[in-house]
């Protein structure tokens, strides 16, 4: 059965998904979400191992990103939660040793270039301990087309980065940058505008 299929077939894992991506609480331990994470994993597994040469890495890609155009290019590792929650547009490179926590949705601009080491994350959790024990929440990541987004750079829950912006190596996003600027730091910040 294909991810899709299981998807459809699953009223429980449809419930939680859709709390999740609406923002809401929901539990990500419920035995529907592990063994949805765990199919994602052996794609991960199968992407991870899997040589530039081999003819079956593109199919693998499209099977783990689904929502992604054609011609989005992952060097591996790559790590994720989902898969399916991330957008990418045409000819968006993601480099070596990326992290997404694409539990809100990530969504990323086409011709975007992403670095070696950057993590974007969507799943936040609650400041009360007794509420962390059970709840997660999540706000989407938008990036925009034409963006850097420099290595080991961190992207927080619910930030947007506007068009052909650049993102300093090692920033750590907050909030929301616009487009057009260059943009350092922990917290990161612009420093230059392009236009």
């Amino acid at each position: 059965m294909t991810r899709k299929e299981e998807l459809e077939q699953n009223p429980a894992l449809q419930d939680e998904l859709r709390r999740m991506m609406s923002g809401g609480h929901y539990d990500a331990h419920t035995p529907e979400m592990r063994a949805w994470r765990d199919e994602v994993k052996k794609l991960l597994r199968r992407l991870n191992i899997t040589e530039y040469h081999e003819d079956t890495m593109a199919a693998i890609t499209r099977e783990l990103l689904p929502n992604c155009a054609p011609d989005v290019f992952v060097e591996p590792p790559f790590h994720c939660d989902y898969g399916n929650l991330i957008h990418a547009g045409e000819g968006v490179f993601i480099n070596f040793g990326c992290t997404i926590l694409d539990g809100g949705g990530v969504y990323i601009g086409r011709g975007t270039l992403i670095a070696p080491g950057v993590h974007i994350y969507t799943a936040e959790h609650p400041i009360n301990a007794d509420e962390r024990d059970v709840w997660e929440n999540c706000r989407p990541v938008h990036i925009g087309e034409r963006c850097w987004i420099g290595g080991h750079s961190t992207i927080c829950p619910g930030v947007t980065i506007g068009d052909r912006t650049v993102i300093g190596a090692g920033s750590v996003v907050i909030r929301d940058i616009p487009s057009d600027c260059v943009a350092v730091g922990n917290p990161c910040r612009v420093v230059k505008r392009l236009k």
